[in-house]
């Protein structure tokens, strides 16, 4: 058992960002080893062949073959990397390139934008601690609302890189085009009003970028960049580091590593969709990482209900062949229940099954 003085410098070091811990070289606090049965598996999991979607021949009218794919990997992966969205490798290596230059800023320099506000998520900071037995992740991030415009607290937003905002702002809208063209595709594929999924989103739900940074860590056998999870959104962009991978996705009960694809955007699905569809498209467990000789990047975006919504499968996909599978709920309970269930490493979506 650790003396007191040792908990409290333990406690201390689980408080302090990833990158000062990183940049000392020593073993990470206990705060961040994971349980002996819960750690990452050697030799690494293999990678997979994770289903690719041109978008743009999706869209079109002999795009039934695009459609069959799509279809396939929402119900049996939950995910796929969506190429075809007009979006050119160089800009999306500027995004990455303002999140990378801004991780690298001095620390004095990032924590202006640690937001003080309590309970807010926004802001730059490292895992939010929810319970002193909390595992923390390795990672620290840079967590911003961007949509809508009028709620964006600009005091959070770096203006260094000088470019950041300018960027983040451009990548925003052309994401949202993006996430609309896919939700009116998946209602499409459930039979659905093709409307359905963007009416349910709106225009005034809140979307939120993550910045992820994830350092080297001298013990990847030990640590995880982030814990298995799911997310709580109701479906998920994610631009992979163009390098280094990290993300893994359970499929079949087997961890498989997701490859870094320089041309495509990630789209994850999250428990809103799976609940929404009914449980015929999937909210996928996935996980990441950490790497002992290089840091990584990642950047996400999240689309959520609004809070005061309800939560409930689409009437339409309910019928004698498929019961209901999920109770309503409202939207800002099942995520007060989710951030609870993370921390913990547990899936909310078990909350609100039948």
């Amino acid at each position: 058992m650790m003396a007191e003085g040792e908990e409290k410098k333990e406690r201390e070091l689980g408080r302090k960002l990833v990158q000062e811990l990183s940049e000392t070289g020593q073993e990470p606090p206990i705060r961040y080893i994971q349980r002996a049965e819960d750690r990452p598996i050697a030799p690494p999991p293999p990678s997979s062949t994770v289903p690719v979607v041109d978008l743009h021949r999706l869209l079109q009218t002999d795009g039934q073959d695009e459609a069959a794919k799509l279809r396939s990997a929402l119900e049996s992966w939950g995910l796929f990397q969506a190429i075809g969205h007009e979006m050119s490798v160089s800009f999306l290596d500027e995004v990455r390139n303002a999140a990378r230059e801004f991780f690298q800023l001095p620390m004095e320099a990032k924590q202006k934008y640690k937001c003080l506000t309590k309970g807010k998520l926004e802001g730059y900071e490292s895992d939010p601690i929810a319970s002193e037995d909390q595992i923390l992740d390795w990672c620290d991030r840079l967590y911003l609302m961007v949509q809508p415009e009028n709620g964006r607290n600009l005091a959070l937003w770096p203006a260094n890189p000088h470019s950041f905002r300018e960027i983040l702002h451009e990548y925003t809208m052309k994401s949202r085009k993006v996430a609309d063209k896919v939700l009116m595709a998946m209602a499409k594929l459930l039979d659905v009003n093709e409307e359905y999924f963007t009416h349910q989103l709106g225009d005034t739900a809140a979307v939120y970028a993550r910045f992820n940074y994830y350092p080297c860590c001298s013990r990847p056998d030990l640590v995880f960049g982030l814990k298995p999870h799911t997310d709580g959104s109701m479906i998920t962009f994610v631009l992979l580091d163009k390098d280094v991978e990290g993300l893994q996705v359970l499929k079949d009960d087997e961890w498989v590593r997701v490859p870094p694809n320089p041309h495509a955007l990630l789209v994850n699905l999250g428990d809103q969709m799976e609940i929404m569809s009914n449980g015929i498209f999937k909210s996928p467990v996935h996980r990441v990482v950490t790497n002992s000789e290089k840091e990584r990047i990642s950047v996400v975006m999240f689309y959520a209900l609004e809070p005061e919504k309800e939560l409930e499968p689409a009437e339409r996909l309910v019928d004698e062949m498929r019961p209901r599978l999920y109770r309503k709920v409202k939207t800002k309970d099942y995520l007060e229940v989710f951030f609870q269930s993370f921390s913990q490493g547990k899936r909310a979506i078990d909350w609100v099954k039948i």
